[in-house]
Formats: structure tokens, C-alpha cells, sequence
């Protein structure tokens, strides 16, 4: 009998200290408050065990540790305190409690997986053990950490089936983290159109309850029209919401919202700031956004050097995109030093992560030789594979490869098979495939055929294809010759710069041709593409100056043109020099291969 008085005095003291502990540490005595609830747990009382362990994770009343942490939780959670074991599941979740750091309790266990945080060498094993223990006695934060267990532990430990139903028990005991979860798991059963309005309505009540992750996904949801009625305005303001509780895509997603006007008043100057909040958060999409803010400019001129900071920034936490980007300013040299190597590096970071753009890239990299030895292999090999699934444009990028011997042997045959598949819907291709064609590569030649391929490329606005198929009309290749039709092809792509064509319209308003000859026109077109060191242009230019063809003679202009068009490799303009005029004092012009024998 004394013995029986005695654990039921010290029963009723641990309870008095806990109590009064607690009443202490509201009062703000955090000394006197935690000694006492200390005693009690030293006494075995699991309540008290509980506080102390909780303590001791959030680390506001002692110095914070992860180790006493999970021994006073697991002494409380093994005499059978529910809270405790579903405090245990959720801490293993974020990490082993070995060593010492700080680790803020959440206000609910559950809370700090589903809220955006990120867990770091989670212990899935102890996780499911204590959650399992919590959600068997009832827990409903223990029934939601167990489902989120069976659903992203690794891969033996997974099970959708028993995870649904363990959100759906956690649901419907009011933890706005089993409503998200279940929300999740409806939104998986992508053969049932009837679940995303169930999924919504469960995501919604999470949302009601300020869980910031399903605020951001009901505004996904609302936005998308998923499971309910898409109102852009309504997302905005989820996105608002979820973004000033600090989860990080809303961050994004209310910046682009405010940036685009999209169900909110533009606002470009807030927006850029919520966007720079969510990148420096460590968000790759919105650090690539605000990268493509400076690269395309506003009322400001583009930002280059900017722009190469916030890509590098994305493309560094895997971003294709944005390290597609970085490739184009070093290729280009906008902001950063032009560099066709470190250009390729970044193609080459793009497109082993499947960037199909950054495959072209450095493809088209390689054919100009600035790739490593392995790039012709790896960029053969990624269009072959796309290629032999339907793509198109991997197509020509194989045929190319096959064409021009790019990681693989040459093979004509081959290359004009993938090129004729690509021409179909590919304009490149139908300009290789008819240049290949006509100069008979891999198949019979067929210049009417090839001409015929030519123009459909020339028709859909290929610069190239204009000027080949200009050129087939002057000459009169693969069909009849047509000068007024080719110089209106000339005439199209010399106004968009290419030199080629330039000189080409020089040629035929020159004379000889069956348009109108005016040689002033011819000159000055001349001039265009001399200027733009094209050496027969030089060369034409010096003689319509020397023999005063257009009205104008200028021997010393003349002699000028004529040099640059002699050092471009053109040594038929040493004998347009050897005719020239001498200047008084002048010694006679030699050509190159006397003066070299002098």
C-alpha cells in the first residue's frame, strides 16, 4: 500500500511540475518553466517527455538540438503519445537527428512537408515506422505523413494504393495536409475525368486552411481550368497569396502575372521584384524569366551582361533553356567575350538535358569546328534517336550529319533518304535535298527535280533558297532561263543583306542579260557588296572606276578597290592595275608573281 501511495503521489507531482512548468514558460520564465517540465520528463511522465522534446527542435526556450530532441521525443512516443511519434516521422523526414542545428518545429508535424520546405537526407525507414505507430492510433498528421511516405520513399517502400486511402482518413480527420495529399493522389488517376473535381475540392479546403503549397496549386488548378472553372484574375490572386508566404514558384508565378497583366493590372517594376525574390530563393524558371527581361530590353535598351547573370544562375541549377541562352551570348559576344568554345559548352550542357534547340546549336557549332571530339558523336546520336521517332528536324540534323560525315562515316545514300523524309515538312531540308539533287549526291542527278525542291524552300522565305534558285534561272539549270524573275529574287535577298545577291544584281543590270541594262544601278550594287568585302564585287567596282563605265572615272579610288579585291585572292585584278594610269612619281604596277621573282 505505500508503495501504491507513493506512484500515485509522484504520478500527481510530475503532472503538478509539468503544469506548472508550462504556466512558467508562458509567463515567460523560461529558466524556472523548463527545469520543471525537465523534472517531469526525467520522471517518465510522456507529456512532459513530449515538451522537452519539442523543445529542445524548436530551440527557443534551450539551445536547439536535433539529438535530445529525438531522445526525449521517441522516450514519449514509445510510453504510446501519439504527437510525439507523428513529431518523430515528420523530423526523420527532414533529416537523422545526429549532430547539432537548428530545426524550427512546425506547428503541426506534417506542416513542414507540405509547405514547401525542403527535407535533406531524410531517413525514410525511421520516418515510416513512427508514422505508421501514429497513424494506427488515430493521428491524422501521422495518417498524412504516412501517406507522403508511401508515396515519394523509395521506390520498395512506395505503395499509391494504401497512401490515397491513408490521406483520405487524414483528410477527413481535418488535416489540411491529408486534404492536399489526397488532392495529389486524385489528380494521378488521369483515366477518370471525375477526379479532378474531387481533387480540386480537396486542394481548395487545403488552401482554406493556409497551407501554402495547395494555395499555389489551386491557383495552378485555376488558372489551367483543372478540375475547376479557369479564371485568370482568381489564380492571380492565389498566386498573390502564395507568393507573401514565401513559396517560391507563387513568388514566380505572381511576378509573370504582374509582369504580363495577366488577371492583374501590369505592374512591370513589381513584378521584376517578386520574379529577382524568386530566383534568388533559388527558383530556375523565374531566374531564366528575369534573364530574358534584360535580354529582350523595354523601355530601356536590352541588358546583356545582366541578362548572362540571371541565365548562368538558372542554367546552373539545371535550366536547358537558360544554358541555351548563355550558348547564344558567348556565340554572339552580347554581354560576355565571344567565345564558339564556351558557346558549345553551354549547347552542349542544353542539349545532353534534351534541349532540342541546343542539339541544332551545336550541331551547326560542329560543322564549323568549334566542338569538342565527342560533340559529332553525341549530336549524330541524339538526332538519329529523334529522328527514328518522327521529328522532323532531328531528320535534316541526322541527314546533315550523314551528308557532311558529323560523327558518323559520310553516306550520301543515306543523307539524301533522311533529307527527302525532312523536306517534307522542313524548308532546310528541301533546299538540301535539292542542292543534293542536282549535284546528283546519294542519288540520280535530277537538276528539274532539284530546281523544283529549290523553289518550294525559295517560296517559304529561305534567303539561300531565293538566291540558288535566281542563279538556276539565269543560267537556265533544270529548267528555262528567266532573268527577270531571278533578278526579282536577287533583288529580295540583296535588300536583306546577303552579299551574294548584291553582286549578283550588279551582274545583270551590268548588261549582257535579258533585263534592262543601267549601269549606274549595276555600280552602285557593286559598291554594296565590295563594301561588304565581297572580292569579285571589288574587283567589278575597280573597273567600272577605272574605265568610267557609269560616267564616273576615278583612278585612285579604282587602284584602291582593286588592291583589296587582289589581296581577297582574286590575281586577275593584278592585270586591271598593270592597265591603270600612273600617278606622277608613280613606279609602274607589276604583278604579284614579278615583283616576288624581283
Amino acid at each position: 500500500m505505500p508503495a501504491l501511495l507513493d506512484r500515485v503521489t509522484s504520478v500527481v507531482s510530475n503532472t503538478a511540475q509539468l503544469r506548472r512548468g508550462l504556466a512558467l514558460l508562458e509567463a515567460g520564465d523560461r529558466a524556472s518553466g523548463f527545469r520543471l517540465v525537465a523534472r517531469a520528463a526525467r520522471s517518465g511522465n510522456p507529456e512532459a517527455q513530449y515538451e522537452i522534446g519539442r523543445l529542445y527542435l524548436q530551440g527557443n526556450v534551450v539551445p536547439p538540438s536535433r539529438r535530445d530532441a529525438a531522445m526525449w521525443l521517441e522516450r514519449a512516443a514509445n510510453a504510446g503519445k501519439v504527437e510525439a511519434q507523428s513529431m518523430l516521422a515528420a523530423m526523420y523526414l527532414h533529416g537523422a537527428p545526429e549532430g547539432q542545428g537548428a530545426a524550427a518545429a512546425p506547428a503541426r508535424p506534417a506542416a513542414g512537408l507540405f509547405g514547401g520546405s525542403e527535407a535533406a537526407a531524410p531517413d525514410f525507414a525511421a520516418a515510416l515506422r513512427w508514422s505508421r505507430q501514429a497513424a494506427t492510433n488515430g493521428s491524422a498528421d501521422g495518417q498524412a505523413l504516412l501517406g507522403y511516405v508511401l508515396t515519394s520513399g523509395p521506390e520498395a517502400m512506395r505503395d499509391l494504393a494504401q497512401a490515397e486511402e491513408w490521406y483520405r482518413r487524414s483528410a477527413a480527420g481535418g488535416c489540411p495536409q491529408g486534404a492536399l495529399g489526397l488532392g495529389l493522389a486524385l489528380l494521378r488517376h488521369t483515366d477518370d475525368p471525375t477526379m479532378q473535381p474531387r481533387a480540386a475540392e480537396q486542394i481548395a479546403a487545403a488552401a482554406t486552411a493556409g497551407l501554402p503549397t495547395a494555395i499555389y496549386l489551386l491557383g495552378v488548378m485555376t488558372e489551367r481550368g483543372v478540375g475547376i472553372k479557369p479564371d485568370v484574375a482568381a489564380a492571380a490572386s492565389l498566386y498573390r497569396s502564395a507568393a507573401e508566404k514565401g513559396v517560391r514558384s507563387g513568388q514566380a508565378r505572381w511576378g509573370l502575372a504582374l509582369m504580363e497583366g495577366r488577371g492583374v493590372p501590369a505592374d512591370t517594376v513589381e513584378g521584376e521584384s517578386w520574379l529577382r525574390r524568386a530566383a534568388t530563393a533559388g527558383d530556375p524558371e523565374a531566374a531564366a524569366l528575369v534573364g530574358d527581361i534584360y535580354a529582350r530590353g523595354g523601355d530601356l535598351p536590352p541588358n546583356y551582361a545582366e541578362a548572362a547573370i540571371w541565365f548562368q544562375r538558372a542554367a546552373d541549377q539545371g535550366h536547358s533553356a537558360a544554358a541555351r541562352a548563355m550558348g547564344l551570348l558567348y556565340l554572339t559576344g552580347a554581354g560576355v567575350a565571344r567565345d564558339p568554345e564556351e558557346a558549345a559548352r553551354w549547347f552542349r550542357r542544353s542539349a545532353e538535358a534534351g534541349n532540342a534547340a541546343s542539339q541544332a546549336d551545336l550541331a551547326n557549332l560542329i560543322l564549323a569546328g568549334a566542338a569538342s571530339e565527342e560533340d559529332p558523336i553525341k549530336a549524330r546520336q541524339w538526332f538519329e534517336q529523334a529522328a527514328g521517332s518522327g521529328d522532323l528536324v532531328a531528320a535534316f540534323n541526322f541527314g546533315v550529319c550523314l551528308a557532311e560525315g558529323v560523327g558518323v562515316e559520310r553516306d550520301d545514300r543515306r543523307a539524301a533518304l533522311w533529307l527527302r523524309r525532312a523536306a517534307e515538312g522542313v524548308v532546310n531540308a528541301q533546299y538540301w535535298y535539292g542542292r543534293m539533287l542536282i549535284e546528283g549526291r546519294g542519288l540520280e542527278p535530277d537538276p528539274a527535280e532539284g530546281r523544283a525542291w529549290i523553289g518550294r524552300a525559295a517560296e517559304a522565305g529561305m534567303m539561300e533558297a531565293k538566291v540558288a534558285l535566281a542563279e538556276m534561272m539565269v543560267n537556265g539549270r533544270g529548267g528555262p532561263r528567266d532573268h527577270a524573275a531571278a533578278m526579282a529574287l536577287f533583288e529580295v535577298a540583296a535588300d536583306q543583306g546577303h552579299v551574294g545577291a548584291m553582286f549578283a544584281m550588279g551582274a545583270l543590270k551590268g548588261g549582257g542579260h535579258d533585263v534592262p541594262q543601267d549601269r549606274p544601278v549595276a555600280q552602285r550594287w557593286f559598291r554594296m557588296a565590295a563594301e561588304r568585302g565581297h572580292p569579285h564585287a571589288q574587283m567589278m567596282l575597280g573597273r567600272y572606276l577605272a574605265r568610267g563605265l557609269a560616267g564616273e572615272q576615278n583612278h585612285a579610288e579604282a587602284r584602291q578597290w582593286l588592291e583589296r579585291a587582289r589581296a581577297g585572292g582574286l590575281e586577275e585584278a593584278a592585270l586591271d592595275l598593270a592597265r591603270l594610269p600612273q600617278e606622277p612619281g608613280e613606279e609602274p604596277f607589276q604583278p604579284h608573281e614579278q615583283r616576288a621573282a624581283d
